[in-house]
């Protein structure tokens, strides 16, 4: 699936989910494969409604059974201790992992060929109306049940191109990959 697609199928997702988006919010909506050319599989859509030194909100959209990959947002310098974000589930199920007790039997399916980068194994169920907050520097990898999902973030000021992932083919398209913060100043 081409992230054209990817993005069509997610702008499908959030009209089911009644999340209107304005015609400019669209043409800002982005797909991401993390450059690793598996975007049903690895990727995630996202619109960023906001984003300054004080505060951001985005929505994000899963399709089915697609993952985020584990990553962590870290510290920026003395001022920045990095981003903290709510995820709020509005659509959907998201499978949230985080560090601790290792769940038995998690309910997502890891990708294959990429089982050794999602080392953090803690589930967290997120259904609509139920959120979870992650502090900054905190492992973390979701992914989306089997309808696709729909989750708004509210964080601190995100710096994705600073984000750190487990898996280093990630980190190395990381470097290529052009900068996609869009940080905006407070007028």
């Amino acid at each position: 699936m081409e992230l054209k697609q990817a993005k069509a199928e997610a702008l499908k997702i959030l009209r089911k989910a009644g999340i209107v988006l304005t015609p400019e919010e669209k043409k800002k909506f982005a797909a991401v494969d993390f450059g690793l050319g598996r975007i049903k599989e690895i990727g995630l859509e996202m619109l960023v409604y906001v984003n300054t030194p004080r505060y951001c909100a985005k929505e994000l959209v899963l399709l089915p059974r697609q993952t985020c990959p584990e990553h962590l947002h870290p510290k920026i310098d003395e001022s920045n201790p990095g981003k903290q974000e709510t995820f709020r589930c509005r659509w959907g199920t998201v499978y949230l992992y985080v560090p601790g007790p290792p769940t038995p039997k998690i309910n997502a399916s890891i990708p294959k060929g990429k089982e050794q980068y999602f080392t953090v194994r803690h589930e967290v169920i997120l259904r609509p109306g139920q959120q979870y907050t992650l502090p900054p520097q905190t492992l973390h990898w979701f992914q989306a049940g089997p309808r696709g999902a729909v989750v708004s973030e509210f964080s601190s000021m995100s710096i994705d191109s600073k984000d750190i992932f487990t898996d280093p083919e990630i980190q190395e398209w990381r470097k290529k990959a052009p900068v996609i913060d869009e940080v905006q100043t407070i007028a």
